[in-house]
């Protein structure tokens, strides 16, 4: 009984990291080409075959083989590091990015 209720909990967080690599896929398939070079990061073609690559793999394999953890490294990366630079240069960084500084509040600044 144990070891069913393992394995359930094993198959939920392996349908959470496959679902991850799916959001991860999807999120690199929107930004567009240029945002990549911007970002000083590889093309999208590269992150796109990676992340897909990472989805087929956790979907497929259990999540006790060592490629899901691969390709989970891959996705950690992708959502880490490539997508807030992304984000950066897409102009989605926050208050900091349309101009306000950082002791702004949302209505203004705090020092007045």
């Amino acid at each position: 009984m144990l070891v069913t209720g393992f394995l359930g909990v094993l198959g939920l967080v392996s349908w959470a990291l496959f679902l991850l690599a799916v959001f991860a896929f999807v999120n690199a398939a929107i930004h567009r080409e240029d945002a990549y070079r911007a970002a000083d990061k590889n093309t999208k073609a590269f992150w796109l075959i990676i992340l897909g690559i990472s989805a087929v793999v956790m979907k497929i394999f259990s999540i006790l083989s060592f490629l899901p953890v691969i390709g989970l490294i891959a996705v950690i990366v992708y959502m880490v590091d490539v997508r807030p630079k992304l984000r950066e240069v897409a102009g989605k960084g926050g208050p900091r990015r349309r101009g306000g500084s950082s002791s702004d509040g949302p209505y203004g600044p705090f020092n007045r």
